[in-house]
């Protein structure tokens, strides 16, 4: 009988360390590659809901339509959406990112607009007897105390922004999801796993770095809570 072989790779193991010592190029390559997609697509999503947020709260009228067109692109599946986009912006790192943020935009928006319409009334009353004018107000005291909702949805956000990335590799740019769908290919056990856990991983360091961010920047809700 042959005997089995001595490398965990050629076994085709899940747990295999000799592929994290032959491949961490690659890995870190992918990893950076998830990070980017996911942190440029979250941003660029932030700067989008933020002044529509703001106008749906300026403008009552606006909130309706805003709520339900980011809506109805949040219910978009996202291989469908990222078919949509491809006339636009062909296979590019662009197609993904811009798919990322129309479904941001509804954790975003939803959120942001949330907090702003939390703000006590006397609040503004009060600043604007102080003589604030509207910028004044929407940045010194209204965006101020529209962060703690406004963390929460940046934090969902960003999670499932971590997840969808992994969708882009049908289009060649999916971070570590590139990884996941050529080992699912070929069943290649320990590319499989190790892809799949470093973007749990991924997932959970975002979402403890933006929690630390928001009770650094929200101090108030701590005494509040105390």
């Amino acid at each position: 009988m042959t005997a089995p072989p001595d490398d965990c790779l050629a076994r085709n193991e899940w747990l295999c360390g000799a592929y994290l010592d032959t491949r961490r190029h690659l890995l870190f390559d992918a990893v950076v590659q998830h990070l980017q997609l996911t942190v440029l697509s979250v941003l660029t999503g932030l700067a989008v809901a933020l002044p529509l947020a703001v106008l749906a709260r300026r403008w009552r009228w606006a909130a309706g339509p805003v709520l339900a067109l980011t809506t109805v692109l949040y219910t978009i599946p996202s291989l469908a959406m990222f078919s949509l986009l491809l006339p636009l912006y062909g296979l590019s790192a662009t197609l993904v990112v811009a798919g990322l943020v129309l479904y941001s935009l509804t954790l975003l928006v939803r959120n942001i607009l949330a907090g702003l319409r939390a703000v006590p009334e006397e609040t503004r009353q009060a600043a604007l007897g102080l003589g604030y004018g509207p910028i004044r107000l929407l940045l010194t005291v209204e965006l101020p105390l529209a962060l703690p909702a406004a963390m929460a949805g940046l934090r969902i956000a960003t999670v499932s922004a971590v997840s969808l990335v992994t969708v882009g590799a049908i289009v060649g740019f999916g971070g570590l999801g590139n990884l996941i769908y050529a080992g699912m290919n070929t069943y290649f056990k320990a590319q499989v796993l190790t892809a799949s856990v470093l973007c749990v991983l991924i997932a959970v360091a975002a979402d403890l770095l933006l929690l630390g961010v928001q009770r650094l920047i929200t101090p108030w809700t701590r005494a509040a809570r105390a």
